[in-house]
């Protein structure tokens, strides 16, 4: 800063203006080291994600359906309109895995055709109480567990072929 006292006037008053091209000079200088900085800080991965499609599900008797409500104090799992707790539930789904292989004439059948599991879950339900859920169903044997969600408002439902 600087301060130039009047020169040729008769009243000996400082003048107060502060330069300000040193300022000028230093936020052009920063803004463009933050302009070359920021693309090499800031890194992506090229991912492709997959096409999202709503497929409407095929209900097949002998899949299990379940629904799960939760919150801070517990969870409530549904087989079906039945509250179960997590050791009837892993036990009813051994029961019916094994009902249903039996019925289909044991695991040496080629075209055995496992049920699945289907979860519906609460949107505000704890991610513990879904997890639970899964790994009970994956213990009692169930390969395949899906998620039957709400398609979003006026998306179209479209198939696979």
């Amino acid at each position: 800063m600087a301060m130039s006292v009047g020169g040729d006037s008769t009243e000996e008053k400082p003048m107060s203006d502060i330069n300000t091209t040193p300022l000028v000079d230093v936020m052009l200088v920063l803004l463009i080291i933050f302009l070359i900085a920021i693309p090499v800080v800031v890194q992506s991965v090229e991912v492709e994600l997959p096409e999202v499609l709503f497929e409407p599900t095929t209900t097949k008797p002998e899949n299990v359906s379940l629904s799960i409500r939760g919150n801070a104090s517990g969870c409530e799992v549904f087989w079906g309109m039945t509250q179960v707790g997590a050791g009837e539930l892993l036990e009813r789904g051994v029961t019916k895995l094994k009902a249903d292989i039996e019925r289909q004439g044991g695991i040496g059948n080629p075209n055995l055709e496992l049920p699945e599991v289907h979860i519906r879950g609460d949107v505000n339900t704890p991610y513990r109480c879904i997890g639970g859920t899964i790994y009970t169903m994956q213990s009692a044997g169930y390969a395949k567990v899906g998620f039957i969600s709400e398609p979003a408002p006026g998306s179209t439902v479209t198939k696979r072929l």
